[in-house]
């Protein structure tokens, strides 16, 4: 490819009165970072490789570069990994891939099928690995490495999840392992939360989850895309405030420790552009309303999201980076890796 580079259909409302948790507040506020790492396993049933490839080679100059502005500015992050970019040839990645498979109800989003096409290594294929990058950010302080599943793996979208879930993560679970990794946090693909994914993820030893944003229109739903009510109220809601600045604190749900999203970090777009102040505003003022109050804020994105268009989007980035560190001065508040946070709030419960 040349050059480098089922049965649980319905998801939880978390943070319903009937789940299973414990809630508590994290005095001094909490700044959670988590970025969902994926190249084109998570988008591959939404855009060619050719149509997406300059998002997707941007990766590898975006990554070092915002590694570099997280270790400067103190910054603690979540790297949600699908496991798949961590092997380091197709020959590795096909001894990991489990014998139990999705049976997902639109075969489409099988990746197993596409497995033939794929190239030898990230050399050879910078699309489907990126073991080097994973290493970067393993031997970066302060990065927690996370699983986004082996494969990329729609809880939502499986007939029957139990067995099929349950070795997709045990497989990301060793394959991290493999590489001096151990995985305690789990980032369901397109937030598909499910309690039997949550109940699974507990058995085999992951210990935290991003839960989503508490707002009817950020509820996980099938498919690559929310409903058209639900888009454009999320579009919206990134500039102009709908009622809330969508903070909670960490809970036990299922027992992991859900650390909910606050908020979408979007991509710059040149048609939006005459409204980027209010975007930012919107993340700051979140972020000081969380640090006044002792809450989390949780922002999170894709590394891809910022393959294009890398100057505006950093410049943004930087901007909230900056705020965090007044804010750490002013009001102490802490930058947290989704496992410092479900760390917390299990030695509450001890």
């Amino acid at each position: 490819m040349g050059g480098r580079r089922g049965q649980d259909d319905t998801a939880p409302t978390l943070g319903d009165s009937t789940s299973a948790r414990s809630a508590f507040p994290s005095a001094g506020g909490q700044f959670v970072i988590s970025l969902d790492f994926e190249l084109y396993w998570g988008v591959r049933d939404l855009h060619t490789i050719a149509e997406y490839r300059s998002n997707m080679l941007g990766v590898w100059d975006v990554v070092p570069r915002m590694l570099s502005m997280f270790h400067a500015h103190g910054i603690r992050a979540t790297w949600a990994t699908v496991g798949f970019l961590m092997a380091m040839d197709r020959d590795e990645l096909f001894r990991f891939a489990p014998s139990v498979r999705p049976s997902y109800v639109d075969s489409s989003l099988d990746p197993y099928r596409d497995l033939h096409e794929i190239g030898r290594d990230e050399n050879d294929d910078p699309y489907h690995f990126a073991p080097s990058l994973v290493k970067l950010i393993a031997s970066t302080p302060g990065q927690e490495v996370a699983t986004h599943t082996l494969s990329h793996f729609y809880p939502l979208e499986e007939s029957d999840p139990d067995g099929a879930l349950r070795a997709d993560l045990e497989s990301a679970l060793a394959l991290g392992k493999s590489r001096d990794l151990t995985l305690t946090s789990v980032v369901f693909p397109r937030n598909q939360v499910t309690p039997r994914a949550l109940r699974i993820s507990n058995e085999i030893g992951l210990t935290a989850f991003r839960g989503t944003e508490r707002a009817c229109y950020q509820r996980p739903h099938r498919g690559p895309y929310a409903p058209v009510a639900a888009r454009a109220l999320r579009l919206i809601d990134a500039y102009v405030p709908l009622g809330t600045h969508h903070l909670a604190a960490a809970e036990k749900v299922e027992g992991m420790v859900n650390v909910p999203a606050s908020r979408f970090l979007r991509p710059w777009r040149s048609s939006l552009a005459r409204l980027e102040p209010l975007r930012i505003q919107r993340m700051l003022a979140a972020m000081s309303h969380a640090a006044v109050r002792g809450e989390v804020f949780h922002l999170w994105w894709h590394p891809h999201n910022f393959g294009v268009d890398q100057e505006q989007n950093l410049h943004v980035l930087q901007r909230i980076l900056e705020h965090y560190e007044e804010l750490h001065a002013t009001h102490g508040l802490r930058s947290a890796s989704m496992c410092d946070v479900a760390g917390a709030v299990r030695r509450r419960t001890r």
